[in-house]
């Protein structure tokens, strides 16, 4: 009898084991340093629910990722998480899962199709606060007036676009404040550093430097203090509130950034796959707020 016991307890424990979750997540790069903190959420959140993880780095190619999709479809994941290279891709991404009957969810990166089918849902945060709150509080530090930069994320991104169009908006409410340059970084802080020693260069005068992220944020701060200026007698937003950026709020470089919890939307994503899984209605858009964050509250969100 108790070999009997044994041998159903080790058959059912390998059935669960056989029946575990699993879920494939496509990011768009690994060593982004926000993208990092959502694919750490994912992990941490993935581990607390017992479900099987497996992670894929697009490293900022569609056509890869696409692949990437194509095998977690081949594989008969449960669901697939996707956190797009490019969101113009993402109706195709879309098509796929759909047609295999496969729970997608979106983070961070909101996608381009009209709607969204059953199923599917985007977990991320509304970009049109983001830009607002960032560009609310630079026109408080210019005290409304003087010129400043724009520097913009991939061009192929939503977030980039979203962000841009919000500071754009809340400059044309401030005649005395003049976008003088607009151009992409990329998201990427050296190529940010690069790109603010070119405006200087080309003698410009600048008051402000309106960054889509804390990376390129980072990399405008950098090339000022390389340029012999001190980054605390301008008017420097980012976005994000990363932990190099809330850095950088602390020892008054960046006058503002914007918090994207990334823990909540990692969290977010697992939960709504999760749920969709077990059949369970999820809405299409799950939002995660974003929070302004100033020299006066950024202690808070050291934590975070």
């Amino acid at each position: 009898m108790k070999k009997l016991f044994l041998a159903l307890s080790a058959t059912v424990a390998f059935s669960a084991a056989a029946h575990a979750t699993t879920i494939g997540v496509t990011m768009d790069k690994f060593d982004d340093n926000f993208l990092t903190s959502v694919r750490n959420a994912i992990a941490a959140e993935g581990k607390a629910q017992g479900v099987t993880l497996q992670f894929e780095d697009a490293q900022d190619d569609t056509g890869k990722q696409l692949s990437q999709i194509q095998n977690f479809i081949a594989q008969k994941v449960d669901a697939i998480i996707v956190n797009p290279v490019d969101t113009s891709a993402t109706p195709k991404m879309t098509q796929l899962a759909v047609a295999a009957k496969i729970p997608l969810v979106y983070v961070n990166r909101k996608p381009e199709d009209k709607e969204l089918p059953a199923n599917v849902a985007f977990v991320g945060s509304n970009e049109k606060v983001s830009g607002k709150l960032e560009g609310e509080e630079l026109v408080k530090c210019l005290k409304g007036k003087g010129n400043i930069v724009v520097m913009q994320g991939q061009l192929s991104n939503n977030a980039a676009l979203d962000r841009t169009a919000d500071i754009e908006e809340v400059v044309a409410a401030n005649p005395d404040i003049k976008i003088v340059q607009k151009q992409t970084a990329n998201w990427d802080r050296n190529q940010a550093l690069d790109l603010m020693n070119n405006w200087i260069t080309a003698g410009d005068k600048i008051a402000g430097v309106a960054a889509n992220n804390d990376e390129m944020a980072i990399g405008a701060i950098l090339a000022l203090k390389q340029a012999g200026v001190d980054p605390k007698t301008m008017c420097i937003g980012g976005i994000d509130a990363t932990a190099d950026g809330l850095s950088e709020v602390a020892n008054g470089n960046l006058y503002v950034t914007v918090f994207q919890n990334a823990t909540g939307q990692g969290k977010g994503a697992i939960d709504a796959a999760l749920k969709m899984v077990k059949g369970e209605k999820v809405s299409s858009y799950v939002d995660v707020p974003f929070e302004k964050v100033t020299k006066d509250n950024y202690k808070t969100y050291m934590t975070k």
